[in-house]
């Protein structure tokens, strides 16, 4: 089983994950997370069962799929082929920025701890670090940098005009 960090913690995972097998009867009760074939073709079952249900993305299906449910899912994770494919990281945005999921968003598949810091601030507050990872080392991605360029979820404001918002801030208390 992959190790979870969740909002910088290590922690234990009650998730269970559900591959894509149309046969398979789904589980009455407890916490599982299903294909999005799966929630499309089952939505209205998987919103009556007694245990809660997230959905999880490959890197190719659009997140706009699921803009009409997004207060009804507590997680969605976006599964990442393999550690080069980028995709997830602009879905993250799509779903944080553009349909204002606020649940959990897991990054899952080929997860590696350098990605972490950037997964973080595309959106991402947990993460399911690829077999072999060690997660307390991972843990420390999130704080080697102190300060990022470029605006994103965690930093609304690139450095730039961080740096003059201070300069005129610093300016104003010249002039008393």
């Amino acid at each position: 089983m992959a190790v979870l960090i969740r909002n910088r913690q290590i922690v234990h995972d009650n998730w269970q994950w559900l591959e894509a097998v149309a046969d398979d009867p789904l589980p009455d009760a407890g916490d599982i997370i299903v294909p999005l074939a799966c929630w499309q073709r089952e939505r209205a079952s998987l919103l009556e069962r007694s245990g809660r249900t997230g959905v999880w993305l490959d890197g190719a299906e659009n997140p706009e799929s699921l803009a009409e449910d997004i207060e009804r899912l507590p997680l969605i994770a976006i599964r990442f082929p393999k550690f080069t494919d980028g995709r997830g990281y602009s879905a993250a945005r799509l779903l944080r920025e553009r349909y204002g999921y606020r649940g959990e968003l897991r990054a899952v598949g080929d997860v590696q701890r350098d990605q972490l810091l950037f997964l973080y601030r595309c959106g991402f507050d947990a993460f399911a670090l690829k077999e072999g990872q060690n997660a307390e080392a991972a843990l420390a991605a999130f704080t080697e940098f102190s300060e990022a360029y470029q605006a994103a979820i965690d930093q609304r404001v690139p450095l730039f005009r961080r740096r003059v918002e201070l300069r005129e801030v610093g300016d104003g208390d010249r002039s008393r």
